[in-house]
């Protein structure tokens, strides 16, 4: 019988994995034929949060030259590199240029029909356009993939999940906002991706209270602004008298940082340094475990910090008081922060210049303003700030920063769940809108639309109406009958409403204390309540616990999601090639 793997998922996730397959199977299977069964409600390629049936107005928040599904040299993985154009240079782009999601839709799909091209002969996909519903069978037998409307389900001699953002149900005080909506006839829009959301009961002129100031809120201001007929001239927004009022807040209480509007030119800070596979391996191997601020963030920040300054005293000399071969020795050897600070102090006279991390997650923290207006004013020259360095390569010590981010992170995916404040911080830190979004931001709030609220915005449900507050204006509040939670929903096993990971769930699958699904980071097995690895059963994605940052990997950055897609078709070809040989024996 020809072997069957299932691969539940057939967004930018199950293609790239299609992708490893194609690129591996000449080596490493030489079995009969095999049937390859991608099952997925969307079209392959795209999946359903790049489908190319959404607004044209929703971007991407990478250039298009930092958008890729190929491999190349940097990435550290068994398999052999295929290399293939970025997003620019398929799609004919500028490289700088946000293209649309429309746009990286087809450039998904058209991977997607390369990866089918590259296939061996006698491996066949086939698209199976259904919901998985449930996994079952034991654990060293077949497996069986139950499909809405399919009385009969597929059978697998492997199955990857590869789901990508999951819905969720609500958590205890989303579920209690959303019952008083319902009680009082107020409007509650959960957490979901924005492009899914019926917006149609956010009526023209009325309040809206947005909790949440990342990538979900872009997309909100946009389908409400000039989704709704509005449009810009220069600096300003006109207005078409459908938009609602929106007032954001979040913990924070600003936007993301903008992306970087440069290009890396110089040599690149050599890294890992401080934060690399042997740090990771030793944390790994400590039988008591490990605590992330305790242990992890220390590395990180040294790691973080030697990014930041190898930039600076190599680019920008003139602002130091040091050479670099000196702060650098100095800088390896300080025992902890207090001495980095003072070594800092010393050689980077400029406090402009120096990286805090912390004032960088917490930029109004402690920070109060005597009215509404003052702090819209304040926020606004915040904004403006924010634009004006990251477009300016001056402080390029930024984008020393960034590539340190996605070299942490690479390790970090090994570590398994370190809890969710490490992802928020990333993605507000590197995973930030275009810079043409901010300037859209500030457009709104010159013209009223947008008005923001503060930090540790909280929401009551009082006397028939949402009401807002934020300790950043002393005393001010605000009332709506409308509240969105502008944010994807948390990846969470327990909660999630796909009933295939709910069963795993209730058979036993593993989950972290945030509510992840436990993976095997070798290669993606589920693993259970023991520890053990599931010898049929894989899973890749941000419901994991070796999530990676982003859909998209950035060229020549080793990114661990091709190494994780590359573990996983190797591991599951050559479990399919012994099986097809035990077979044939």
């Amino acid at each position: 019988m020809r072997p069957q793997l299932v691969i539940v998922g057939a967004g930018p996730r199950g293609t790239g994995l299609l992708e490893r397959i194609a690129a591996n199977a000449p080596d490493l299977y030489a079995g009969p034929a095999l049937d390859v069964h991608l099952v997925d409600p969307h079209p392959p390629g795209g999946g359903r949060i790049w489908r190319q049936k959404q607004s044209p107005l929703l971007w991407m928040n990478s250039h298009a030259e930092d958008v890729t599904m190929f491999t190349d040299e940097t990435v550290r993985m068994d398999g052999p590199v295929r290399e293939g154009p970025t997003l620019h240079e398929w799609a004919g782009l500028d490289g700088r240029t946000f293209a649309d999601r429309q746009i990286q839709g087809r450039y998904l799909r058209w991977v997607y029909e390369r990866a089918l091209a590259e296939l061996p002969p006698g491996i066949t996909v086939h698209h199976h356009a259904r919901r998985a519903l449930r996994v079952s069978g034991p654990r060293e037998g077949r497996q069986q993939v139950w499909l809405e409307g399919r009385p009969r389900p597929l059978l697998a001699d492997l199955v990857v999940l590869a789901l990508g953002h999951l819905d969720s149900d609500l958590d205890s005080g989303q579920a209690e906002l959303a019952a008083y909506a319902r009680e009082h006839g107020l409007v509650h829009l959960p957490p979901d991706f924005t492009a899914d959301s019926d917006l149609s009961p956010l009526k023209p002129g009325e309040a809206v209270l947005v909790r949440g100031f990342g990538l979900a809120f872009v997309d909100l201001m946009v389908l409400l602004t000039e989704g709704r007929g509005g449009r810009y001239e220069g600096d300003a927004y006109l207005p078409s008298g459908r938009e609602p009022v929106l007032y954001v807040g979040s913990r924070r209480g600003v936007p993301y940082h903008s992306k970087i509007g440069y290009d890396w030119t110089g040599d690149r800070p050599p890294l890992p340094r401080f934060f690399g596979p042997a740090e990771v391996g030793e944390l790994l191997a400590r039988p008591s475990g490990f605590d992330f601020r305790r242990d992890v963030w220390p590395l990180v920040e040294k790691e973080l910090g030697f990014a930041h300054y190898h930039r600076l005293f190599t680019a920008h000399a003139g602002r130091t008081a040091m050479g670099w071969a000196d702060f650098e020795e100095k800088y390896a050897a300080a025992g902890g922060p207090a001495e980095i600070r003072a070594l800092v102090a010393t050689a980077v006279p400029d406090p402009d210049d120096r990286l805090d991390l912390t004032a960088l997650d917490h930029p109004l923290d402690g920070v109060r303003y005597a009215s509404h207006e003052e702090f819209q004013e304040g926020l606004r020259g915040y904004v403006e700030g924010d634009l004006s360095r990251r477009h300016d390569p001056d402080h390029s010590a930024d984008l020393g920063v960034f590539l340190g981010l996605l070299s942490v992170y690479g390790q970090l995916v090994r570590l398994g769940d370190i809890g969710p404040w490490w992802h928020g911080f990333f993605s507000y830190l590197a995973s930030g809108p275009p810079g043409p979004r901010l300037r859209q931001m500030l457009a709104l709030s010159r013209a009223g639309l947008l008005r923001f609220v503060g930090a540790d915005m909280t929401v009551t449900a009082e006397d028939g109406v949402f009401r807002a507050a934020s300790p950043t204006v002393p005393g001010f509040a605000v009332e709506a009958r409308a509240l969105v939670e502008a944010r994807l929903p948390e990846p969470t096993v327990g909660r999630a409403r796909d009933t295939l990971l709910r069963e795993l769930h209730a058979e036993g699958a593993a989950e972290t204390p945030e509510g992840l699904l436990r993976v095997d980071p070798a290669d993606g097995r589920i693993l259970d309540g023991a520890g053990r690895p599931h010898p049929r059963r894989f899973a890749l994605g941000p419901y994991t616990d070796a999530r990676t940052p982003g859909a998209f990997t950035r060229p020549r950055t080793g990114g661990p999601a091709f190494r994780q897609n590359d573990a996983t078709a190797r591991a599951a070809l050559r479990f399919l090639a012994e099986l097809a040989l035990r077979a044939a024996a």
